[in-house]
């Protein structure tokens, strides 16, 4: 019986079908013979160019034409292309066993090339580099999926538009009210804020949020250390103001966590980065970090906050502008959180003029106009004195991908800054809101406006 190698290069020169289904997923390094290798990159060479199967004549040809083949390889090759007879095998056994030779293929170079990494004899990566090398191996598969056929797959798609997304809700009303429920997977979602307005204690809120619905989140800072996210959860967690936690006898400590850990199956990790020194690289390295370690998924990821991250693409300094900086950094989270199937939750501050005004836009985001173009959700975290003499703090949306952002455009939340904690407001603290449905409200006839040429005569 024909080895595997041997099987697909059969294929690839006879069966147009397999040929067109596997080719995008071979590479010429899977081949261990050399060999096979020149006849492969033949094959394929001819595939690509001519949108044909080569003949067996046409690879001898092209074959003899190469300058790395010697005299006494070039017998070798050729005899293997005459070998090279049809075979009949059944269809799909034949994918599939491409395909776990592909993988199996992989994971053995996977391997290899760590051991070579971890042996110092790399120069271009290091041992961080192996855990992501590795996940690409065994994430090696036959995608089939090559498009929506809009009028074939029609039942799909009705299917889809009655299944209920999976989303990590808010404990907060009107958030999920705005969000048609909460936060979607691959998606990226920005709170715009002054400094001390409240960036920080949102994140933190909605984290601790999300781990009381079993949820697994990753809190990933650069503006505090691990230890100060970490008291600012424990305030909202343990129900204790931020100031008196130190102060707990370390018994009392200990059981309000124990009872904690009781109430929920999920994780919460914090890592810290130095600031403006991690980009969406050293995120995506730390997920299969966790994920090799500690078995950790998480479900949600924080990260605060994004203008403090660095771009993987772009050096920080050099001749990029801060609009092209912060657009890229935001597209990389959200590549990210799709990669990962994640919402991922950031933050962004006001520009000085938005700072400490009583109604925030678009405009007034810092360095970029291109983060909230990225953003599938972003709203601002307004505080003025009123408000905070009330313990509120008002939320305007700016963009919303999950539905009507005029609807509920302005609510209130409640605050309490000593326990890092947010909560739901009375509903008549939302009806003294202006701006509840709509950008302006008229309550007669009179009030309204006039048009442009109304009570003019015209000659």
């Amino acid at each position: 019986m024909d080895k595997v190698e041997i099987l697909i290069l059969k294929n690839l020169l006879n069966n147009e079908e397999y040929a067109r289904k596997v080719l995008p997923f071979l590479k010429r390094e899977y081949f261990e013979e050399s060999s096979e290798q020149i006849v492969f990159e033949e094959i394929s060479k001819f595939i690509n160019e001519y949108n044909k199967l080569a003949s067996k004549e046409i690879l001898c040809i092209e074959i003899e034409n190469r300058k790395d083949v010697t005299d006494t390889s070039f017998k070798d090759i050729i005899s293997l292309v005459q070998s090279l007879e049809d075979s009949s095998s059944e269809f799909e056994w034949l994918i599939n066993t491409t395909e776990k030779w592909c993988r199996d293929r992989a994971i053995y170079l996977a391997l290899m090339e760590s051991i070579h990494i971890a042996d110092g004899n790399d120069e271009k990566q290091n041992r961080d580099a192996i855990p992501s090398i590795l996940s690409d191996a065994l994430g090696v598969s036959f995608d089939n999926h090559v498009g929506h056929d809009y009028l074939q797959d029609y039942e799909e798609r009705f299917e889809s538009y009655n299944r209920k997304e999976d989303k990590i809700p808010f404990d907060l009303e009107y958030f999920d009210k705005i969000t048609k429920g909460g936060l979607p997977n691959k998606t990226l979602n920005i709170a715009l804020a002054g400094t001390g307005v409240g960036k920080s204690l949102f994140m933190c809120h909605v984290a601790s949020a999300c781990l009381l619905q079993n949820k697994n989140v990753l809190y990933i800072t650069m503006e505090m250390a691990e230890e100060k996210i970490a008291e600012r959860i424990d305030a909202n967690l343990l129900n204790v103001p931020i100031q008196e936690i130190s102060n707990l006898p370390k018994v009392m400590f200990e059981d309000k966590v124990t009872k904690l850990a009781q109430k929920t199956q999920g994780q919460l990790i914090i890592k810290e980065y130095p600031t403006a020194s991690a980009h969406s690289g050293h995120f995506r390295a730390l997920l299969n970090e966790l994920a090799l370690k500690k078995s950790f998924r998480p479900d949600i990821i924080f990260i605060d906050y994004l203008n403090i991250c660095a771009s993987s693409r772009y050096r920080q300094g050099g001749s990029i502008n801060s609009y092209s900086y912060i657009k890229s950094i935001a597209e990389e989270l959200r590549g990210l959180a799709c990669e990962a199937s994640v919402p991922i939750v950031s933050a962004t501050q006001t520009t000085r003029s938005g700072y400490g005004s009583s109604d925030v836009d678009l405009t007034d985001t810092s360095e970029s106009f291109g983060l909230p173009a990225t953003a599938d959700l972003m709203f601002a975290l307004i505080s003025t004195e009123e408000l905070e003499q009330l313990g509120q703090i008002m939320v305007k949306q700016l963009k919303n991908r999950y539905n009507d952002g005029n609807v509920n455009k302005r609510f209130v939340v409640g605050i309490d800054r000593a326990k890092m904690r947010l909560y739901d407001c009375e509903q008549s603290a939302q009806n003294d809101i202006l701006d509840s449905g709509q950008d302006e409200e008229y309550n007669n006839e009179e009030a309204k406006p006039k048009k442009s040429f109304e009570g003019f005569k015209f000659s």
